[in-house]
C-alpha cells in the first residue's frame, strides 16, 4: 500500500526524469567548454616578477618593475582589436577607478596585458590614450600601462594567474573569461573579481587586502562570475554551470532536510503497532 512517503518519493522521481537529456548535454558541454577558456583561480600562487614585455611607449620592460614595496597591482588580460567583451572589461576598470580615491602610480599600479601576441605597442597607446581621456583623470596615465608581448611570455603569465584562452577560426576571435586580478607587492595572487563590472567598493577592499598581502576566501571564490563563448549565438554569455551545480546541491539539501522532517513526523504520528507494516 502506497503512503505519503512513497508517493512523495515517486513525484520527486519524475522531477528528476522531466529533465531532458539535452539539457544535460549541452550542460556538460558548457563545462568542458569553461575548462579551456574559462579563469581558474590560483589563489595563494605567485606569478613570474622576470617575464618581458613591450609597454606602450615600445619599451621592453618586466614585470618586476611595475612592482614596488607597498604597492599593489591589479592585473587584467584582454586583447585591444577584441570585437565584444574586452572593452567591456576595460570600461568597468576605469568605471570602477573614478571614484577611488587611491591613484594608480602612487598607492598602486595597473597592468593590462594583451593576450594577442601579434598586437604592438602603437595599438597599445592608442588604448591607452583612450581610457585615460575617457577616464578624465591625466594623472593616471603614470600608474596604468598597457603591455604586449611575445606568445610565450603572455602564456607563462596567462597560466601563471589561471586566465585560459585560446583562438577560434570559426568566431575569428580569442574565446576568453572575464576576471580581474590582485595581486601584493611580491606578485602574489591575493583576490579575482569576475564579470565586467566591477565597483569601486570592491576594487578597493581588493587592493586593501592585496597591500596586505590577504589572501581571497573560499566564499569569494564561489562567487567568481565568468563569462565565456556561445557558438551557437556568436557572442559571449555568463557561465551558469557553476551556479547551478550550487544551486542544485541547494536544492538536494533542502529536499533531503524536508524528506528528513516528514518522515520523523510520520514516524510520530504513527501507531507502534503499525510503524513496520508494509
Amino acid at each position: 500500500m502506497l503512503n505519503r512517503f512513497n508517493i512523495l518519493l515517486i513525484l520527486l522521481i519524475g522531477i528528476i526524469q522531466l529533465v531532458p537529456a539535452v539539457a544535460l548535454d549541452r550542460i556538460q558541454q558548457n563545462a568542458d567548454m569553461l575548462r579551456e577558456i574559462g579563469v581558474v583561480e590560483k589563489l595563494g600562487d605567485y606569478i613570474p616578477l622576470d617575464l618581458t614585455f613591450v609597454n606602450e611607449k615600445g619599451e621592453e620592460v618586466t614585470l618586476q618593475s611595475y612592482f614596488e614595496k607597498g604597492k599593489p597591482v591589479l592585473l587584467n588580460l584582454i586583447y585591444f582589436e577584441c570585437p565584444s567583451i574586452c572593452s567591456l572589461i576595460l570600461n568597468g576598470v576605469a568605471d570602477g577607478l573614478k571614484d577611488l580615491r587611491w591613484t594608480p602610480g602612487r598607492e598602486f599600479q595597473v597592468i593590462t596585458v594583451s593576450i594577442d601576441h601579434e598586437e604592438d605597442h602603437i595599438l597599445a597607446a592608442q588604448q591607452k590614450e583612450a581610457y585615460i581621456e575617457a577616464l578624465g583623470r591625466p594623472e593616471v596615465a603614470d600608474g596604468w600601462h598597457f603591455l604586449t608581448g611575445e606568445e610565450d611570455q603572455i602564456r607563462a603569465l596567462a597560466d601563471a594567474v589561471g586566465f585560459n584562452f585560446k583562438w577560434s577560426e570559426e568566431a575569428q576571435e580569442y574565446l576568453h573569461g572575464s576576471a580581474i586580478m590582485f595581486l601584493s607587492p611580491e606578485g602574489r595572487i591575493s583576490r579575482y573579481l569576475g564579470g565586467v563590472m566591477y565597483s569601486e567598493l570592491n576594487i578597493r577592499n581588493a587592493l586593501f587586502d592585496a597591500a596586505d598581502g590577504r589572501v581571497g576566501s573560499a566564499m569569494e571564490r564561489i562567487m567568481l562570475y565568468c563569462f565565456t563563448f556561445d557558438p551557437d549565438s556568436g557572442s559571449y554569455a555568463p557561465v551558469a554551470v557553476r551556479i547551478m551545480k550550487v544551486g542544485g546541491a541547494a536544492i538536494l539539501l533542502v529536499l533531503g532536510l524536508f524528506i528528513g522532517i516528514f518522515l520523523f513526523k510520520e514516524r510520530r504520528s504513527t501507531p507502534k503497532e503499525l510503524r513496520f507494516e508494509d
